[in-house]
């Protein structure tokens, strides 16, 4: 038997606009099929409704899987009681929170993100993940954590926090006990003439399933573009920095690294090791696209090295080596 009922759309949208790397806009409606293998229930005096067992969410392109997933709600502007026996929770009512628990998962043609559990507040516009194996990735890059990673939807931005790390699609990497990430929307990719329109709404769920329609007023723009995911822009790491080239390991307390130019700038007790060579200072630029690193004096600041004559590096003992010096200079 299939179950069938009605919410409003933010919780849709929510969703759609995390996985997608797009801006949210929570005025905006559209359906979402829900499937659940144990049944999908509606406690109307703790306003939620909770999809439990395999279950998922799909709405244009964006998928959402978890063990479970709850749709929290409250009366909308004031209304001075819940919907009746009966009627749907979209009818009177908004969703303020949605949740997701066990081996979470939002994904797109381009961006996907995971966890152990996933909590959008919809009044502060953020979604939180926990739990084990946290990362998110997108068209250029990839970000993971331990503790959790935040997505702040207004900002475009993501916060990894406990020994968090920045891998790009180029193989450069920056690791701190915190990164936040910008990112710029990709331009969507303009429609395909003579494309028959989506159907509307999926087809129905395999047998065993349950299904409800989470629907609401029709979007006031345009459709979500799946695929239509986010570049990295700007990368700030903050605490136990650690930037490495082909010959050096660049350690600091904060950094800053645009993806664009391949230039990080790295400040508060810098390290530049090569071999067994190094450089001590308050700043350093590291170009990851040259592979190099050098330390920049700063005002009142002393620059300081240790240089060890006979530090084998790859390549000195082959014919025609050299050795580098610190600094990035052959």
């Amino acid at each position: 038997m299939t179950l069938r009922t009605t919410l409003l759309a933010s919780a849709a949208v929510i969703w759609a606009g995390v996985a997608l790397g797009q801006a949210l806009d929570l005025s905006r409606g559209g359906p979402t099929e829900v499937t659940a293998t144990d049944g999908i229930e509606w406690r109307q005096a703790d306003q939620v409704v909770i999809a439990h067992g395999n279950a998922k969410a799909i709405r244009d392109g964006v998928t959402i899987d978890a063990d479970r997933l709850m749709a929290r709600y409250r009366p909308r502007g004031g209304a001075a009681a819940a919907p009746t026996t009966g009627e749907s929770p979209a009818s009177s009512s908004e969703i303020w929170r949605f949740e997701a628990d066990g081996q979470v998962q939002i994904s797109t043609a381009t961006d996907r993100a995971a966890g152990d559990r996933a909590v959008y507040d919809i009044d502060q516009a953020v979604m939180v993940l926990t739990g084990r194996d946290l990362w998110l990735t997108t068209q250029d890059s990839r970000i993971t954590a331990r503790d959790s990673l935040e997505y702040w939807t207004p900002r475009r931005m993501a916060v990894a926090r406990g020994a968090a790390v920045v891998t790009t699609q180029d193989g450069r990497r920056i690791q701190g006990d915190t990164i936040v990430g910008y990112f710029l929307e990709a331009a969507p990719e303009p429609p395909v003439r003579g494309a028959r329109p989506a159907a509307a709404r999926p087809g129905q769920p395999p047998a065993g399933q349950q299904a409800a329609t989470l629907a609401g007023a029709p979007a006031s723009g345009p459709p979500s573009v799946p695929g239509a995911g986010s570049k990295l822009d700007r990368v700030e790491a903050f605490g136990n920095i650690e930037i490495r080239t082909a010959t050096e390991i660049v350690r600091g307390d904060r950094a800053v690294y645009s993806p664009v130019s391949g230039i990080a700038r790295v400040l508060g007790n810098v390290r530049i090791t090569r071999g067994e060579n190094q450089l001590n200072g308050q700043e350093a630029i590291v170009d990851l696209t040259a592979n190099t690193a050098r330390l920049v004096s700063s005002p009142g600041a002393r620059v300081q090295g240790l240089i060890v004559p006979n530090s084998e590096q790859p390549g000195a003992d082959q014919p025609g080596g050299t050795r580098p010096r610190p600094g990035g200079r052959p």
